[in-house]
C-alpha cells in the first residue's frame, strides 16, 4: 500500500512538472526567425537591418570584456554583421583587422561554400573602441578572444562547421585566433598574412624589390621616388598649399617634412602592394624631365599625401599601435637614392601613434606564432601574391603541420585570393575549404565554387589601408 501511494505521489509530481514545463513552453516559444534568434544572445543588439536578396544581412554591437582574463573590468560594444544564408548551411567568419564595412559583401570562402558569414570589426577601431581606452587591452590574445566569445555565442545558431578567413592584416588576425583557439574552427584561409618573426631582420624585403617584376619597371619607379626626394623644396610647398587646403595638420609624425618623406618612400612598395606589371605604363617613363605636377600626382595615387597627416593616421592609430608592439614592421633600404636626399628613412611605429599612448616592444609574440604555424597547423591555407611585398616574409609549415598548404598566385598582389592560383593548386584549394566545411563530398570532388559569382557581392578589389600597412 505504501508503495502504491510513494508510485502514486511521484506520478502526480511528474505529471505536474510536466504540466508546468508545457506551460512555460507555451509561455515562451522558440525563437525561429533568425533575428530574434539573433537578439536573443545574452548583450547582443540591433545596429540596423538592410535588405540584399537571397539573404538577411544585419549590423549589430555585442558586448564584450575589455579584458576577457578580468571580465569584470568594463565592457565595450564591439560591431559584428551577419550575412545570414541558412543555419543548414557551414558559416565564414572573416575579419578585415580594422573597421568593419557596413555594406552587405562575401568574401571569397564564403562564395565557394555557398554559406553565412560574420564578420568582425577588430577591437579599437572606432567604434568598437573602449571608453576610455586602455591601450594595454589591444594585443593578438585580446581580440582572438573576442573572436571566440562570438563564435561561441553564435554557434549555437550556427551549428554547421565553420572556417575563419581575412586578407592582410585580417589573415594575421585569423592566423592568430587559431594560434590561441584552435579548437573553434574547422578551417582557415589566411590571405597575404604577413610573417614578421624578427623585427628588425628585414633582408627579405631588399631581395623582394631588387627583382619584383621587370627591370624596366623597376627603374621607372626607383626614378619618380628618387626624383620626388630631389624635388623635395618645390614639392614641399605644394604639399603645404595641399595640407592647408583641406584642414591636414602633422602634430603625431613631428611635421610635414617628416610626412612628405614618408609618403615618397612608400612610393615603390605602394606600387607593388596595389598595382600589377602591367600598370607600369601609368608611371612616368622619364622621371627627370617629368613636370612637378606629374611626379606629385603619380606618388599622390599610390602613396597618397594624406596617409600621414594627423587625420589619415587617426583611423589607423589601432594598426600603428600593435605594429609598434607585437605585429613588427618592415625597414627597407633605398640603394638608388643618394644618402643626401633621405633625412628619416623608414620610420617606426612610434611615429605614427601619438606620444601620450605608450608603447613597449613584445619580440616573443610573432615567435611564439610563427613556432606554433609550423609545428600545429591543421586544416590551415595560406594564400599569397608573387608580386606582393607583405609575402616577401609569409608563414612556413613545419613537420607538424597535418592537412595545411601554402600557396602564392603568379603575378598577383596583395588582392591574391584562390581563384588567381594555378589550375592545379586552384582545384585542390577550393576542395579542401569544401571538406573542411563539411559540405557533400559530391561537392568537393567536383572543387567549385557552391555559390554563383555576384558582382555586387563578391567584390574581388585589393583590401586598401593607409599605404604600405597590410
Amino acid at each position: 500500500m505504501r508503495k502504491a501511494l510513494r508510485w502514486l505521489l511521484a506520478l502526480t509530481v511528474l505529471i505536474g512538472t510536466l504540466s508546468t514545463a508545457g506551460a512555460a513552453t507555451a509561455a515562451e516559444p522558440e525563437a525561429t526567425d533568425i533575428k530574434d534568434q539573433l537578439l536573443a544572445i545574452p548583450g547582443m543588439s540591433l545596429v540596423q537591418e538592410k535588405p540584399y536578396t537571397g539573404y538577411r544581412y544585419f549590423v549589430l554591437n555585442y558586448t564584450q570584456p575589455v579584458d576577457h582574463r578580468h571580465p569584470s573590468k568594463g565592457t565595450f560594444q564591439q560591431r559584428i554583421t551577419v550575412l545570414h544564408k541558412d543555419v543548414s548551411r557551414p558559416t565564414v567568419f572573416y575579419t578585415g583587422g580594422y573597421n568593419v564595412s557596413t555594406t552587405p559583401s562575401r568574401r571569397e570562402p564564403t562564395q565557394i561554400v555557398d554559406g553565412n558569414q560574420v564578420s568582425m570589426e577588430y577591437r579599437f577601431f572606432n567604434p568598437s573602441r573602449p571608453d576610455p581606452a586602455d591601450w594595454s587591452k589591444l594585443d593578438i590574445w585580446q581580440a582572438a578572444s573576442d573572436q571566440h566569445r562570438i563564435f561561441k555565442a553564435l554557434k549555437k545558431i550556427y551549428a554547421k562547421n565553420w572556417i575563419s578567413t581575412g586578407g592582410s592584416k585580417g589573415g594575421m588576425t585569423a592566423t592568430y585566433y587559431e594560434r590561441f583557439y584552435p579548437k573553434d574552427m574547422d578551417g582557415v584561409v589566411a590571405y597575404v598574412a604577413p610573417n614578421d618573426v624578427v623585427n628588425n631582420e628585414d633582408s627579405a624585403y631588399d631581395r623582394f624589390f631588387a627583382k619584383v617584376g621587370t627591370k624596366e619597371c623597376r627603374d621607372r619607379l626607383n626614378a619618380v621616388q628618387r626624383e620626388a626626394l630631389v624635388r623635395r623644396e618645390p614639392l614641399e610647398k605644394k604639399y603645404a598649399a595641399y595640407a592647408a587646403d583641406n584642414g591636414y595638420t602633422f602634430t603625431t609624425i613631428g611635421g610635414l617634412d617628416r610626412a612628405y618623406e614618408a609618403v615618397v618612400l612608400d612610393y615603390v612598395w605602394g606600387f607593388w602592394q596595389y598595382s600589377l606589371l602591367s600598370d607600369c605604363d601609368s608611371i612616368p617613363a622619364n622621371a627627370k624631365t617629368a613636370t612637378d605636377d606629374e611626379i606629385w600626382a603619380s606618388v599622390d595615387t599610390i602613396s597618397g599625401f594624406s596617409a600621414y597627416a594627423d587625420q589619415g593616421l587617426e583611423t589607423y592609430t589601432p594598426y600603428y599601435y600593435q605594429a609598434g608592439t607585437q605585429l613588427g614592421a618592415p625597414t627597407i633600404h633605398f640603394p638608388y637614392i643618394e644618402k643626401k636626399y633621405i633625412r628619416y628613412g623608414y620610420q617606426p611605429p612610434r611615429n605614427f601613434v601619438p606620444r601620450s599612448i605608450p608603447m613597449k616592444f613584445q619580440p616573443w609574440a610573432m615567435r611564439d606564432v610563427d613556432t606554433w604555424v609550423k609545428h600545429n597547423a591543421r586544416h590551415m591555407l595560406f594564400v599569397y601574391g608573387q608580386n606582393d611585398p607583405w609575402g616577401a616574409e609569409p608563414f612556413h609549415l613545419g613537420r607538424g603541420a597535418k592537412d595545411s598548404y601554402v600557396f602564392t598566385a603568379p603575378g598577383l598582389n596583395h588582392g591574391a585570393n584562390v581563384a588567381g592560383l594555378v589550375p592545379d593548386q586552384k582545384a585542390l584549394a577550393t576542395a579542401r575549404i569544401l571538406d573542411w566545411a563539411g559540405v557533400p563530398a559530391s561537392a568537393v570532388a567536383q572543387a567549385k565554387p557552391l555559390a554563383k559569382f555576384d558582382a555586387k557581392l563578391d567584390v574581388r578589389n585589393v583590401e586598401r589601408e593607409p599605404s604600405l600597412r597590410p
